[in-house]
């Protein structure tokens, strides 16, 4: 039966109340991350930075984040801590979305930053908002409400405050609960051509004879696809290919080079955009075919074209009319776009292979995390009789998927073993990895950079070797989970503490204490952490410590920088910490200091966890091999050899696997055979 908005506004308020207790967070700031947490999973924005200011003028602001396109999002909020759910009229939206301007146009034009705390993060949002004026292309207001609204609320049009043109989106406590409920699916744009440039994108049907799938060869006006990406910008884009571009983060000189001189030639020299849509209408005309609406436009290749069009055009300023950009268009149900998709996009981007092309949920990585973060049992914490698991949400929604068809009581057991606390994203992950492995900077740039960061990195490990991914690096991870997440609790209680830049002091405080050991050669004993699913008193101390010397860090960037979060943002700050990290490796306690192992300690876990990890590996392998029927290895024996496309070893290994049940291969024979059964399927023996 289908939650009633009633039941999921009960639901969210509990998980927000949870949340706050166990984040040591202010309400407000708990129900602003969890909104936008969604938000920035699904690809409507690409940051938030918590920033509460409310002024008696009728000014206010909840929240923020610069974009790299000359676009602002600001956020507001409509949070009273209500335990009924409530309506939210016109007048309040119009009044909320007022209140956020008259914060934007006080600072660009009236130097609101001037009657501001210095320190305080509204001061820092007001100052670069001034310095940047000039910069800003569009502004996004977001009104974030845990109220439900009115009906007669269709959309806000689009306007301008200070010149520049903006837009406002609403999400309320129902439009939460659609989003929620799509499991994994982002709400689909719906684009009506007609509508927004007055005319349709010209298309030839390319069907190939079959009435279960529909394609077009469809003729892109690059001003209307660069229209597109201003207006929509990630929300365009297939997970894959935004992760992509932040992972290359240069326009390819090559398509510029084109459409600044040779802009009638594009179409000839450009591979076009691969995208895919749910739905999709046409009309005939005079001018033939041509699609009229689309919903849910995702392109899975041609992101760097189609990024490249907007910021030639913006920064060089020159007419894209003579331009346009071919695009091959799928049609893909929205039942198999999750599993389809994923694969196009895969495919599709093989060309111009990039490491996080396929890091994603159908990743081998992920797959076995989830199935560690399924099987392993965390030990009970002091106190405590019932052991629990750290639940790996590898594809969005499968927290909630779990519990959708249990009982009353077996949803009660489900969240007792895996509580939410404990439930974990890839997102987090990569948070929690990175702070350690790479760079704090990452974490600061937001969730999808800090990710797309990671999976790069990660995709290339598991090339090399798959064995490090074992038992003892989901432990260490979970280990990191739980300094990270207290580091957050002990940040938020301490009397320094104003309410601001929390994400930042985390992420540096923790990175310092990491690059303290290594100097020393020495780590955390993680397992020590992972047993006892807490930090000692010790390491409390040492974060503490290592909290309030990052604070006072940052809070005081060099002269010209105003915004303290884009100062985390860049390489400077972590450089200038790493400056003087020893007056903070003086300072910490001397009980944290006794905790620590040598690496070759830790190089001892690490190296029996690869080695069991190599073993499970092949019984798994070997597994898999008895699973397939005798006569497809036959069959692929007979095609493959066919056409030649195996090495000698290859061809001995499969004359094993021919003769099974007589012979049987060994693990490292199996793990052979699976990459012959997978070139086997890619020759299209096998569906």
């Amino acid at each position: 039966m289908e939650q009633t908005v009633q039941d999921f506004f009960h639901d969210f308020r509990q998980e927000l109340l949870a949340g706050t207790e166990a984040n040591s967070n202010f309400q407000l700031a708990e129900f602003m991350e969890a909104v936008t947490g969604e938000l920035m999973e699904t690809g409507f924005i690409d940051g938030f930075e918590f920033c509460h200011f409310r002024a008696h003028r009728g000014m206010r602001v909840d929240g923020y984040w610069f974009g790299d396109e000359g676009t602002l999002d600001l956020f507001v909020a409509d949070f009273d801590c209500r335990g009924e759910l409530a309506s939210l009229t016109r007048t309040e939206v119009e009044a909320s979305f007022k209140r956020a301007a008259n914060f934007f146009e006080a600072s660009l034009e009236k130097g609101l930053y001037c009657e501001l705390e210095i320190t305080s993060p509204e001061y820092g949002l007001s100052r670069q908002i001034a310095d940047r004026k000039g910069y800003f292309r569009r502004i996004n207001f977001f009104l974030l409400s845990e109220r439900a609204a009115s009906d007669r609320i269709k959309t806000i049009e689009d306007n301008e405050v200070g010149g520049i043109p903006s837009s406002y989106q609403i999400w309320d406590i129902s439009r939460l609960q659609r989003q929620r409920s799509s499991r994994g699916h982002k709400e689909a744009l719906d684009l009506n051509f007609q509508e927004m440039f007055g005319t349709g994108i010209s298309c030839l049907p390319a069907n190939l004879g079959s009435d279960s799938y529909r394609s077009y060869l469809a003729v892109m006006p690059a001003g209307i696809l660069s229209n597109l990406y201003e207006k929509y910008g990630a929300r365009l884009l297939e997970q894959n290919v935004r992760c992509f571009l932040q992972a290359r983060g240069k326009v390819n000189q090559g398509i510029r080079s084109t459409i600044l001189n040779e802009p009638q030639m594009f179409f000839a020299f450009n591979n076009g955009i691969t995208a895919t849509a749910q739905e999709v209408e046409t009309v005939t005309n005079t001018d033939g075919l041509q699609i009229t609406r689309i919903k849910d436009l995702q392109i899975v290749n041609g992101g760097q074209t189609t990024a490249s069009l907007f910021h030639t055009q913006r920064k060089d300023k020159i007419s894209l009319e003579k331009i346009f950009v071919q695009m091959k268009l799928a049609v893909i149900d929205s039942q198999e776009s999750e599993t389809v998709v994923p694969r196009i996009s895969e495919y599709a981007n093989t060309q111009n292979r990039v490491n996080a092309a396929d890091f994603f949920s159908n990743h081998a990585f992920h797959i076995r995390f989830e199935e560690f973060s399924r099987r392993i049992w965390a030990p009970a914490q002091q106190g405590a009789q019932r052991e629990t698991k750290w639940f790996y949400e590898r594809a969005r929604g499968q927290y909630a998927d779990a519990q959708a068809k249990l009982t009353p009581a077996a949803q009660g057991r489900f969240k007792a073993e895996n509580p939410k606390s404990q439930m974990i994203t890839k997102t987090d992950l990569a948070k929690f990895e990175n702070v350690w492995d790479e760079h704090p900077k990452w974490v600061n740039l937001g969730a999808q950079k800090n990710f797309a960061q990671y999976a790069g990195r990660i995709g290339i490990e598991w090339k090399k070797s798959s064995d490090g991914f074992n038992e003892f690096y989901f432990r260490r991870a979970i280990a990191r989970a739980l300094i990270f997440k207290t580091t957050e609790k002990i940040v938020s209680s301490q009397p320094w503490y104003n309410g601001g830049y929390r994400a930042n002091i985390v992420a540096y405080a923790i990175a310092a204490v990491g690059e303290i050991c290594r100097r020393r050669k020495r780590t955390l004993n993680y397992l020590k952490i992972w047993n006892a699913q807490s930090l000692s008193q010790a390491l409390v101390n040492a974060l503490a410590v290592s909290a309030k010397f990052v604070h006072d860090d940052i809070v005081n960037p060099p002269q010209g920088i105003s915004n303290i979060s884009e100062w985390c943002k860049r390489e400077a700050c972590w450089s200038r910490l790493l400056s003087g990290i020893e007056k903070l490796e003086i300072i910490l306690p001397d009980a944290f200091w006794h905790e620590l192992i040598s690496f070759e300690e830790m190089d001892s876990e690490t190296k029996a966890a690869k080695k069991t990890q190599k073993i499970d590996n092949g019984i798994d392998a070997q597994k898999k091999v008895f699973s397939i029927p005798p006569d497809q290895w036959l069959k692929i024996n007979e095609e493959l050899s066919k056409k030649q496309i195996l090495s000698p070893k290859e061809v001995g290994i499969l004359q094993v696997a021919c003769q099974m049940p007589n012979r049987i291969p060994s693990e490292k024979q199996s793990i052979i055979l699976l990459d012959i059964y997978e070139k086997a399927k890619s020759e299209g023996l096998f569906a």
